[in-house]
């Protein structure tokens, strides 16, 4: 490989479909370079001038053939804008590994081209698959001393691993003097965040004496402006627990009488339905900050997403606490299938590439039990299995465990017992996949 650089000066020399590359290159100006397993197309292009495009301008591309490569891909891109960037993920056979990141001048321009290509026939009988992808920039960490404030476990945090912007802290629903047993850590970069990950995974740092579990943070849903303009619901966090559904709408129709169409309280959070967007926006503004049953409040607009059409992939796995999630109005995302260092072991990088699976993907969630233990669930995906059985992905055992590494099995082992009952053959291949990640060296 190293000498087909120096020959050729990017990497291209003796590369698959090299004249039709270069051909491409010299069509547009932009430059094809090969690193860390991707192969980069622009990034910046040429003239480009300013900073990269915003969050939200970036497209996950998968269930590509593998042996297509730019000079297919970026023609079809291009009718929906300008190009950025073009990520294509390499394995060592010169083949792409099914997966493309695509990045856009704008997010409309992502927009137009996530809606247009998911589901396209790229070749007979081949649908792309396309979702949004975010640049994961939170961890959850998990673990956390009970007792520990916001300030220290920021303080913590920026003593063991660089980046760090903000920690995000949820009161104890039964006892507002303390934390969950988690927080979650935001850091400046994808980078930053996947350096702390690997610096604290479990075994290799404790934090005030305790082992702490750690993994990707499910990124914040993103719903686009006109959308969130509908939104005539309030989220209303941070409720007590004895805080009843009338005593919420009492509060909130304060301010107009009849205003509230009906409240539904989960645990110490609530939504607030509204007949009036703007009696929504108005109570919203007027209530966040208040102290009801003496706890202070926090109130947004709820986030609608489409539970059947809202799939992500993101720079790096994980979910959020699941007590935490707006469950009514917020999806669970899948996490990005770019490999980490652990997925790249044995059987699973094998059989995922060589059938075009993309890589099992684990989701950590934590719950608090009534007798206030912290409990873990893992969630699997596997990419290209997740059109084909809607109904069960992603794998979700019912069981939550006392330890992170005993939930990861358990997850592996319902996905094993699930995949063997929807199908044989390829599900035996999947089942091995999955079992690998969860049991190294197997």
């Amino acid at each position: 490989m190293e000498s087909n650089q120096k020959a050729g000066g990017d990497g291209l020399a003796g590369t698959q479909k090299e004249a039709a590359l270069r051909a491409l290159m010299q069509r547009t100006g932009y430059q094809l370079r090969q690193e860390n397993g991707q192969r980069r197309y622009g990034g910046p292009p040429p003239s480009w001038d300013g900073p990269p495009p915003e969050r939200g301008s970036e497209i996950f591309v998968g269930k590509l053939p593998r042996d297509l490569f730019e000079d297919e891909l970026v023609p079809l891109c291009e009718k929906f804008g300008k190009i950025y960037e073009v990520r294509m993920m390499m394995d060592f056979n010169g083949n792409n590994r099914g997966y493309a990141f695509v990045t856009f001048s704008t997010k409309l321009e992502a927009k137009a081209a996530m809606k247009q290509l998911n589901n396209y026939e790229i070749r007979n009988g081949r649908l792309l698959g396309v979702c949004a992808s975010v640049d994961n920039c939170r961890l959850f960490v998990g673990g956390i001393p009970k007792t520990k404030k916001r300030e220290e476990i920021l303080t913590e945090m920026r003593k063991v691993t660089d980046g760090v912007v903000d920690v995000i802290v949820y009161p104890s629903a039964a006892d507002k003097s303390k934390n969950r047993g988690f927080a979650f850590v935001e850091y400046e970069s994808h980078r930053a965040a996947a350096m702390a990950r690997r610096k604290l995974l479990p075994g290799r740092i404790q934090l005030w004496g305790h082992a702490i579990a750690v993994d990707w943070a499910e990124p914040e849903v993103e719903v686009d402006e006109d959308t969130m303009a509908t939104v005539k619901i309030l989220y209303v966090r941070n409720l007590m627990l004895q805080t009843t559904e009338e005593s919420i709408e009492k509060e909130f129709n304060s301010l107009k009488p009849g205003a509230v169409e009906r409240v539904k309280k989960i645990r110490d959070y609530a939504f607030v339905h509204f007949t009036q967007r703007e009696d929504a926006i108005n109570a919203m503004n007027a209530l966040n900050g208040k102290v009801l049953d003496g706890s202070p409040i926090e109130v947004t607009l709820a986030k609608p997403v489409d539970k059947d059409s809202y799939v992500r992939y993101t720079r790096g796995t994980g979910g959020r606490g699941s007590s935490l999630l707006q469950t009514d109005y917020t999806a669970y995302t899948l996490g990005q299938v770019e490999p980490t260092t652990q997925q790249h072991n044995n059987t699973t990088q094998h059989l995922c590439q060589k059938n075009n699976w993309g890589l099992p993907v684990y989701q950590l969630h934590s719950a608090i039990s009534p007798d206030q233990r912290q409990l873990f669930l893992y969630k699997i995906t596997i990419p290209a299995l997740a059109t084909q059985y809607p109904n069960v992905h992603p794998f979700t055992p019912t069981k939550l465990c006392v330890a992170v590494e005993e939930a990861k099995v358990h997850a592996a082992e319902h996905t094993l017992q699930t995949l063997g009952l929807q199908t044989e053959g390829a599900a035996d291949a999947a089942a091995a996949a999955v079992a690998s990640v969860a049991f190294p060296g197997m």
